[in-house]
């Protein structure tokens, strides 16, 4: 009934306020949803190794005086055959698209940590930034962590943003000689092409060009197009043959290397779309974390942990529905939800032996719960297979 409250209720504007909607694309697995709870504060997406996580968009809300943040956390680009093998509603196939419509700023993330799929953006990135090529564009490069060879980062880098970012021209020195930590350091120091008005307090990016060009690796040389400042001139449309013979997007306007999962360099990134907020009236109220409902928070991360421990394909075909939700009388949230599963053997997968799985399951999802709700949370799980 809270949440319900705050989301009906007109916002708490401030004198002069500002907005920003931030659409997060990328592959599946890609890391949208943990990138998006690092930026909330609070886990309110549900994550997991699986792909296909978060099943339709969701907004997430940063209030920050007199800023507002609304990330708009979206399914991963998939396409119809994939969403037929794993199950998936037509929405999985168009949020993404309706999230691009709204927003006002763009990131693609990509796991760094793939090498099959690192150094090229994926056929339905590519389309989704093609139809909208009038909204600016961030590359962000997530799990820079898990990678042992940090000197990697400046070519995937380059072929991601085909050479250029924010109308300049990128090119990879020849020589880099530094040791593997130096080169870990230089490689998460690359500098966009932008205005010295638009670098970002504290951020490893907002160094001196001089320093920038002799220790990142990258030189900026001459303007591509006449860009400049990548605000001159908007980037054209690129027809499906264009994209054919692209690995990369030659628009986005700036480059950021972090890992999500450990939160490092998530508040750089954090203080550079506070800075690319415009004046604009807030959507909700300053308490409001998210605009789903507790109980499609519930859904997510209880099937978060039933996507976690079921194998392949099988956490794919469970249906959750929820049978009781009130709160006890030392004001612990009591939920019961069931689980069905198609077959007796899923059943027996679910539960696990001694019932050690779907216990597993619910002792998770109830800490997840009461981080998320700040409340003690009572979780009950049953299973059955589906009449």
């Amino acid at each position: 009934e809270e949440q319900k409250r705050l989301l009906q209720n007109r916002p708490d504007q401030p004198r002069r306020p500002k907005v920003l909607r931030i659409a997060i694309i990328g592959a599946p697995n890609a890391g949208k949803s943990t990138l998006s709870n690092q930026l909330v504060g609070r886990k309110v997406f549900p994550v997991s190794r699986k792909v296909h996580t978060t099943r339709c968009k969701a907004w997430g809300v940063i209030t920050h005086e007199d800023t507002q943040l609304i990330i708009l956390d979206t399914p991963g680009l998939t396409n119809p055959l994939k969403a037929k093998r794993h199950n998936l509603d037509e929405a999985m196939l168009t949020d993404p698209w309706d999230s691009m419509k709204h927003a006002d700023l763009v990131l693609v993330l990509v796991d760094v940590s793939d090498h099959w799929t690192r150094n090229s953006l994926s056929r339905e990135v590519l389309k989704c930034l093609s139809q909208f090529p009038h909204i600016p564009s961030v590359l962000v490069l997530n799990k820079v962590d898990v990678l042992k060879k940090k000197v990697l980062l400046l070519e995937i880098a380059t072929d991601l943003t085909e050479g250029i970012v924010n109308g300049k021209k990128l090119e990879v020195k020849s020589a880099l000689k530094q040791d593997s930590r130096s080169s870990a350091e230089t490689a998460l120091h690359v500098t966009q092409a932008s205005p010295p008005e638009r670098k970002v307090p504290g951020s490893p990016f907002g160094q001196a060009k001089n320093q920038a060009q002799e220790g990142s690796g990258l030189d900026k040389s001459s303007d591509v197009g006449g860009a400049g400042t990548g605000e001159a001139q908007g980037p054209k449309h690129h027809g499906a043959k264009d994209l054919r013979d692209m690995k990369g997007w030659p628009h986005f306007q700036e480059i950021f290397m972090l890992a999500a999962l450990r939160g490092e360099e998530v508040d750089t990134l954090k203080r550079y779309l506070l800075m690319q907020a415009k004046p604009g009236p807030w959507e909700f109220h300053s308490d409001v974390l998210t605009n789903q409902s507790p109980q499609e928070i519930c859904d997510n991360i209880v099937r978060e942990k039933v996507l976690e421990y079921l194998p392949l394909e099988v956490p794919y075909g469970v249906t959750q529905v929820t049978e009781l939700w009130e709160e006890g009388e030392c004001g612990e949230l009591l939920i019961v939800q069931s689980l069905l599963v198609p077959r007796e053997s899923h059943k027996r997968m679910l539960i696990g032996r001694g019932g050690k799985v779907i216990s597993r399951i619910a002792r998770e999802a109830g800490q997840d719960l009461m981080n998320a709700f700040l409340c003690d949370v009572r979780l009950k799980l049953k299973v059955e297979v589906k009449s």
